[in-house]
């Protein structure tokens, strides 16, 4: 049972900072304790001194006493809850931080099994499952298992015999809990793993929303999404029904006894063996007994549902990034922006049958621009993903430099770097903060030159200018104005290397031809690797390497590439001879 519950070991090192508060919650916790118990004693006095005696001093003095008795649990109890709730937030903030930053050292190898839903739910449901371990249930259990035992002693204080009547009953409490804790902690889990299903569904259907209707798909993804809901519901409702019967069980078996030991003790008042006070106090003992285990079964519900979270939240943090840097990092020299590849080989993880590269090697001197081109996979991209090092090749090496990148901070490797895709990232903010994206500390003058360098004016049109928040993955801007923005970002960072990934692969004729000249000033002076499909935007490189299968199938100018014929050739006879009558210079496929 206890190892099942090692995975909540995870918040120790979250509470640690905050020892302090823990321990005043933990003097206000025992504090309220102590004085609930200290109820069943005012009220013994109160009966046997006031009302049994008649004396309307001794009422008024145990009355008294009892109140300053009420006062103070309420001020521990205050005090507790405001402690114990303030420590669950600030946990659950650092814990949530933590992960986040761990997913950041996360490579893209972890996130092509991983889905982004499932990861979600992990960030925000489990971590407030824990929060709310932390800031209520843990002391909730404490408090009742205090309460619980010196009620319990109370009751032998004040009736051995009374006291063996309700003893007999606590093991019949305790065993179902373990039993029911159990598979409630099973079943937790899969509900919480039904919840991320829903996340990972509804995130994937509105960000494609525009493909969803296009094709009418609307019904389908509703009877999916519904059929999760409904799974969802069912595994919910498991694990309530669980509860619900670990607490009827616990209740009737709690209050039960608590029930027969009253009968007995009233004959014993009414025998004269036993006063109206101490009866009176025994029933409010063994009504906290009672209480207190009822409210543990719940407690140990909301501690199972929390282990589960925790595990969750472990696996995450137990994943380590595929790409790291070394104990001793190389230092850079200064900026030249020479490329070599050696011998390289790569298998992506999630396809180690075939090569992405296979033998790749390529010098790339400074200032140079070379285009890779090839058939779709021939592996273009994986020299970027490479030379990024989102990945490291099975063997060979890469250098920047003159160093190889493996013995690189990979922080400081991509500050040399700067990428412009084919699909960008546009930031849910500002078009400044979006373009700053590129060098944090840069100025809004230079945000401003980098803009008018990237022919980006037409940021200065929207309504409030640079400050326009974008929208969602830049909704408000088209695909030439959405490059523009990459390249302007690209432009900032002022790259000794620049990676263009099919940079207007998927851009109008007019558009094309903005984008276009703005990477022309970019690439001017810089070491630059083009990837491209359309080989009219590479005819000027200074060299074209084409690749086919991971491999080097030809290297040249465009001109010399086309005279000796080959794949090169080829594909720029089908692009040109179809140029007339598509508008359109694309690779098939």
């Amino acid at each position: 049972m206890f190892d099942r519950l090692a995975s909540l070991g995870l918040l120790l090192p979250y509470l640690r900072p905050y020892r302090g508060r823990v321990a005043l919650a933990g003097l206000a916790l025992v504090a309220a304790a102590g004085l609930t118990l200290g109820l069943g004693q005012g009220l013994r006095h109160l009966v046997d001194e006031g009302f049994a005696a008649g004396s309307g001093a001794a009422l008024d003095r145990t009355a008294l006493v009892l109140f300053g008795v009420v006062a103070a649990l309420a001020i521990a109890t205050c005090g507790r809850f405001f402690l114990m709730s303030w420590l669950g937030e600030r946990v659950a903030a650092d814990l949530r931080r933590r992960v986040f930053e761990h997913l950041l050292t996360l490579t893209p190898a972890y996130y092509e099994r991983a889905r982004t839903g499932d990861l979600l739910s992990r960030l925000t449901a489990d971590i407030a499952l824990l929060q709310s371990l932390t800031g209520s249930a843990i002391s909730l259990g404490i408090r009742n298992i205090l309460t619980g035992t010196g009620a319990f002693a109370m009751l032998l204080v004040t009736s051995p015999k009374l006291a063996g009547i309700v003893a007999i009953v606590v093991p019949m409490v305790v065993l179902p809990m373990i039993g029911f804790g159990r598979r409630e902690r099973r079943l937790s889990r899969v509900a919480q793993e039904r919840v991320a299903d829903l996340g990972h569904t509804a995130e994937e259907v509105l960000n494609g929303l525009r493909t969803v209707q296009a094709f009418t798909h609307e019904p389908v993804d509703r009877a999916r999404y519904a059929g999760q809901v409904e799974e969802s519901v069912g595994a919910a409702l498991r694990r309530i029904g669980t509860r619900a019967l670990l607490i009827l069980v616990v209740i009737l078996l709690g209050f039960g006894a608590v029930t027969f030991a009253l009968w007995v003790g009233g004959q014993d008042v009414i025998a004269g063996r036993m006063t109206g006070g101490e009866l009176s106090a025994f029933i409010l003992y063994a009504v906290l007994l009672a209480s207190s285990g009822a409210s543990l079964s719940e407690v140990w519900g909301e501690i199972q549902r929390a282990a589960g979270a925790a595990e969750r939240l472990l696996e995450v943090l137990a994943e380590r990034p595929a790409v790291t840097a070394p104990a001793a990092p190389l230092v850079l020299p200064p900026a030249r922006g020479r490329i070599g590849f050696e011998e390289v080989v790569f298998h992506y993880p999630t396809r180690p049958d075939r090569a992405a590269l296979d033998g790749f090697s390529l010098d790339v001197a400074p200032g140079e621009t070379v285009a890779l081109v090839g058939p779709s996979g021939a592996g273009k991209t994986t020299v970027l993903q490479l030379l990024l090092r989102f990945y490291d090749p099975q063997a060979g090496r890469i250098r920047l430099d003159g160093v190889d990148i493996a013995r690189l901070d990979p922080a400081a490797l991509r500050g040399r770097l700067g990428l412009v895709p084919q699909d960008p990232v546009i930031f849910s903010t500002t078009a400044r903060e979006n373009i700053r994206f590129g060098r944090p500390d840069a100025t809004d003058a230079e945000i401003e030159a980098a803009m008018r360098a990237a022919a980006a004016d037409f940021l200065e049109a929207l309504p409030d200018g640079l400050d326009t928040h974008l929208g969602t993955r830049g909704v408000m801007l088209s695909g030439g104005q959405r490059q523009r923005v990459a390249i302007a970002r690209a432009i900032l960072r002022d790259p000794a290397v620049l990676l263009l990934d099919e940079a207007t692969s998927a851009l109008d004729a007019e558009s094309e031809r903005a984008v276009q000249g703005a990477l022309e000033r970019l690439a001017r002076g810089r070491t630059t690797l083009v990837v491209a499909h359309r080989l009219a935007t590479v005819r000027q490189a200074d060299r074209i390497v084409v690749l086919e299968g991971g491999r080097i199938v030809a290297s040249g100018t465009h001109a010399a590439l086309v005279s000796e014929g080959g794949l090169y050739a080829r594909l720029a006879a089908l692009q040109f001879g179809e140029a007339d009558q598509t508008g359109g210079i694309r690779l098939p496929g």
